[in-house]
C-alpha cells in the first residue's frame, strides 16, 4: 500500500510542494529514501526510525521506499521527518485528512519536534496550494498563524501528531501573537543628538525620499547616532512589508517565537571584517546575508573606508535591483534587499575636520572605495566637532515622532505620483520619470549647469541631484523643484566637492 502525504521543500525563500510517497512491503528489511533527496534528507532514514521507537510505535521490519516527488528538483533540509514517520506509522494506524494537509517538522532521537526555519513562506505557499490545515512543530505554530487562512496545529512531538490524525487527541490550532513591536532592537530618537542640525536634515531628506546616506566625518561626531536614529523616523511597516521582513528572518531562523511578526524597520550593523558571503548571503544551501535582512529597514556600514573592496563591489547590484540572486549547482535563489544604506567614513588619519584633510589621505582612502558605489550614494553630508554651546542648547531641537509626521506625509505624495510606475519613493525613480516629475524653474536649471561644469559631475550624480531636490521641494509640498531646493540638494554632495579639489 502506497500512502500519499504532502509537505513542502525550501531553497532560499522558494517553497516548493512535495509529495511524499511510502511504500512498505513485505520483504528484506530495507528503508531508503529516495526522489534526489540531499545528504541531510538521506541521514534522516536513522533519525525517524529511532524516533518512532522512542515515541512507543512500532517500526516495521520491512521493506520502505520512501519517494519524494516530484523526483527532478533536489530536495534538502530537515522538514521532511514528520511527515515521513507519518507515512510509515500509517500503515498500522489510520489517520484521517492526511490528503488535505501540509506536515512539516524535524525529529529528536526521543520523539519531540523541533523548530523549523522558513515556517511564514512555507505557511503561505501552503495557502497558495489551497491547503487549510499545517501540521508542524509546537515552536512554529504562532508564525504560520499569522497567514490568514491556515489552521496551524501546533504538535510538539511524533506521538502527539499522530494521535491526532487518529481522531484520539483534540489540539487548538494556533492564534496569531499579539500584534507586538517585535525585536530588532532599541531606537535612537533625534532627541538624544546633540547639535549637529544639517546633519538631521539631511537624515530627514534621506527618510522622507529613501535615499542612501554617507556620513563624513571625524569620531565623536554622532555618526552612528545619527544612523541608529534613521528608523525611527521612517513611516511603520505597512503588512505587507511586515509579511516580507518576516519571510526572510524566518527563512534564517531569526524569528521570535513569541512575536514572530516583525513589525520595526530592522537595523542591520555588519562589522568591517565580513566577508561578501556574509553581506550578501550564500552557502550551498543559500541563506539570507545582511542585504537581506535589512529588507525595508536600514544597512549602516561603519568605517566604510575599513571594509573590503571585493564587499563594497558586491553592494552595488541590490542597491540598483533591491534584490539579490545566488546561484548554486542545485539552484538559483532570490532574496529581496530593499533597504536604505547609511555608510559612515572617517576620511582623515588625524582625524580633522574637512577642511583640514590631507589631499594625499584623501586620494589613498577614495582608491579603496568603490567610484560607482560612491555614485550610488544619494546624499554624502559632512559631520564636524560640535562646540560647548551647541551641545548645551536645545533651541530648535525636535523628537522623532515630528520628524516621522513629515517623512510620512512626504512618502504619500510620492506613492500618489509614482505608484502608477510601481516606483514608491523618488529615490526609485529612473531617468524617464525625473524627466517627467523633476521640471525645476530656469534659475535652478542654471545653477545645477554650473554645478555639473564645476565639479565635474557625471550624468548619474545630476540625476541624483534632482531626486534629492525633488524630495525636498515634497517636504516642503511644492510643486516644482526650485532654485533654492536644487542648492540644498547640491550641499548634500560633499566628496564630489573634495575630489574636484583633489
Amino acid at each position: 500500500m502506497v500512502v500519499k502525504l504532502n509537505s513542502i521543500s525550501l531553497f532560499g525563500l522558494q517553497a516548493l510542494p512535495v509529495e511524499i510517497e511510502v511504500d512498505i512491503q513485505a520483504k528484506v528489511p530495507e528503508f531508503e529514501i529516495v526522489g534526489m533527496a540531499g545528504t541531510m534528507v538521506k541521514e534522516s532514514s536513522k533519525r525517524i526510525e529511532t524516533a518512532i521507537q522512542n515515541s512507543g510505535f512500532h517500526f516495521p521490519g520491512k521493506r520502505i521506499i520512501v519517494n519524494l516527488a516530484p523526483a527532478g528538483i533536489r530536495k534538502v533540509g530537515t522538514l521532511f521527518d514528520l511527515p515521513i514517520a507519518i507515512g510509515i506509522l500509517a500503515e498500522k494506524y489510520e489517520f484521517a485528512g492526511l490528503e488535505s494537509a501540509v506536515i512539516v517538522g524535524e525529529l529528536s532521537l526521543d520523539g519531540t519536534l523541533r523548530p523549523i526555519p522558513g515556517a511564514l513562506p512555507i505557511a503561505v505557499r501552503a495557502k497558495e496550494l489551497g491547503a487549510q490545515t499545517v501540521i508542524c512543530p509546537a515552536q512554529n505554530a504562532a508564525e504560520m498563524a499569522i497567514v490568514e487562512g491556515i489552521r496551524a496545529i501546533p504538535a510538539s512531538s511524533l506521538f502527539e501528531a499522530a494521535q491526532y490524525l487518529a481522531g484520539e487527541r483534540e489540539i487548538t490550532p494556533a492564534v496569531p501573537a499579539a500584534d507586538t513591536r517585535s525585536g530588532i532592537g532599541r531606537q535612537t530618537d533625534l532627541l538624544e543628538i546633540k547639535g549637529q542640525e544639517a546633519a538631521k536634515r539631511a537624515l530627514e531628506i534621506a527618510a522622507a525620499g529613501g535615499h542612501n546616506l554617507l556620513l563624513v566625518g571625524p569620531p565623536g561626531t554622532g555618526k552612528t547616532m545619527l544612523a541608529r536614529a534613521l528608523p525611527s523616523i521612517l513611516p511603520p511597516m505597512e503588512l505587507d512589508e511586515a509579511l516580507s521582513t518576516t519571510m526572510i528572518y524566518s527563512v534564517a531562523g531569526l524569528v521570535d517565537p513569541q512575536a514572530p511578526l516583525i513589525r520595526e524597520r530592522p537595523f542591520r550593523t555588519p562589522h568591517h571584517t565580513a566577508s561578501d558571503t556574509s553581506i550578501i548571503g550564500g552557502g550551498r544551501y543559500p541563506r539570507p546575508g545582511e542585504v537581506s535582512l535589512a529588507h525595508n529597514g536600514v544597512l549602516f556600514m561603519d568605517e566604510l573606508q575599513l571594509f573590503r573592496p571585493a564587499v563594497l563591489q558586491v553592494l552595488r547590484q541590490p542597491l540598483e535591483e533591491e534584490r539579490i540572486q545566488i546561484s548554486r549547482a542545485e539552484g538559483s535563489a532570490e532574496f529581496p534587499a530593499n533597504f536604505m544604506l547609511v555608510a559612515a567614513l572617517n576620511p582623515s588619519k588625524t582625524n580633522a575636520d574637512l577642511d583640514r584633510w590631507d589631499p594625499a589621505e584623501m586620494r589613498q582612502l577614495l582608491s579603496r572605495i568603490s567610484g560607482p558605489l560612491l555614485d550610488r550614494i544619494d546624499i554624502q553630508v559632512q559631520l564636524s566637532r560640535i562646540g560647548y554651546d551647541d551641545l548645551r542648547s536645545t533651541a530648535g531641537r525636535e523628537n522623532s515622532e515630528c520628524v516621522r509626521l513629515r517623512v510620512g506625509a512626504a512618502r504619500a505624495v510620492q506613492r500618489d505620483r509614482l505608484a502608477k510606475h510601481g516606483v514608491l519613493t523618488n529615490s526609485q525613480m529612473a531617468h524617464r520619470h525625473i524627466e517627467l516629475y523633476c521640471a525645476h524653474s530656469e534659475a535652478a536649471g542654471n545653477l545645477l549647469r554650473l554645478a555639473m561644469e564645476r565639479f565635474h559631475l557625471s550624468i548619474r550624480v545630476h540625476d541624483r541631484i534632482l531626486k534629492i531636490a525633488r524630495t525636498i521641494a515634497d517636504l516642503e509640498k511644492a510643486e516644482k523643484v526650485a532654485e533654492h531646493h536644487v542648492s540644498e540638494a547640491l550641499q548634500y554632495r560633499v566628496l564630489d566637492r573634495v575630489v574636484s579639489m583633489l
